[in-house]
């Protein structure tokens, strides 16, 4: 027999439509700065900044007054006012050191935070306005502030001396040289050795490069007072580093440590042989020997 429909049945509810999910577009904060992709070729605003030599600059007409804006064109939310402010520091640096002085800490980070920038012309009158700064205040300049605000510089330096775009990448160059050729080597080295086993391989090239150059300003004693052993294990280190900049550096130093620990030696070969396997594994110091016959 047929079963007949159950009129009393539940009717089929139908399915209720979803709800589309409402999606949130964040909003980004605008830079301080408006800034170029760095992949991109520089715009013609960036092509207009001059990039003024350091030779060429002018001392300052009534500095005392100028100082008390200096900071405030710094932190103008136009990047061509501060490109025109980093100037104005550079002729302070190099004119009028003592007036720009109790403010340096304050341009150190304005420094560090224009380097970080991608517009190239900010960039790069931010690194020439470090030279100036290096060549004005020598040893002071580590004197002047926290020892934070000079690691920021240092690493900004490195990573810009590390980069592609090569007219960055020599300006950075010459400040690590002038920051070199204006201070003591022994603080510098205190603050370099970090970055020789910094991730980034190229830093560690140019962290390299600055050693070498500190250690070739050193006599024995500076080398000892900074530790002789650690110098050289230092650069048994980099000399199995990736970049041939980094090795070729890390030759350059055990080239000067030995001419500074032989100096006064007679028997120069067995002196040095005897340092080296007294302090290295043996094929760290095998390495050390086979610099050496170079000579």
């Amino acid at each position: 027999m047929a079963l007949r429909p159950i009129d009393n049945a539940l009717p089929t509810t139908p399915e209720r439509p979803k709800k589309q999910a409402k999606v949130v577009v964040p909003i980004q904060k605008q830079s301080d700065y408006i800034v170029n992709d760095e992949n991109k070729a520089p715009s013609a605003a960036d092509a207009t900044v001059e990039y003024i030599l350091s030779e060429n600059l002018e001392a300052i007409p009534n500095p005392e007054s100028k100082i008390q804006s200096l900071i405030e064109g710094l932190e103008s939310k136009d990047w061509i006012k501060v490109c025109e402010s980093l100037n104005d520091v550079r002729r302070f640096a190099l004119y009028h050191s003592t007036l720009l002085l109790p403010l340096l800490e304050k341009v150190v980070l304005v420094l560090v935070k224009a380097m970080k920038n991608p517009r190239s012309a900010l960039c790069k009158t931010s690194i020439m306005a470090s030279s100036d700064i290096f060549h004005a205040y020598g040893d002071k300049f580590l004197d002047s502030f926290s020892s934070d605000a000079f690691d920021q510089l240092l690493l900004q330096l490195l990573l810009k001396a590390s980069q592609d775009k090569r007219f960055v990448c020599e300006e950075a160059d010459k400040a690590l040289n002038a920051m070199v050729g204006s201070m003591t080597p022994l603080p510098l080295l205190n603050k370099l050795r970090v970055y020789v086993s910094h991730a980034n391989f190229r830093v560690r090239a140019k962290a390299a490069i600055s050693i070498s150059n500190c250690v070739s300003k050193m006599g024995l004693e500076g080398m000892k007072e900074y530790g002789l052993v650690e110098l050289v294990q230092m650069s048994a280190d980099l000399l199995k580093d990736r970049l041939p900049e980094a090795r070729e550096a890390a030759r350059s130093v055990v080239i000067s440590i030995y001419e500074a620990f032989t100096e006064s030696e007679e028997q120069k070969q067995e002196a040095w042989q005897s340092f080296c396997q007294s302090n290295l594994s043996p094929i760290h110091a095998q390495s050390m020997f086979k610099i050496i016959p170079s000579l």
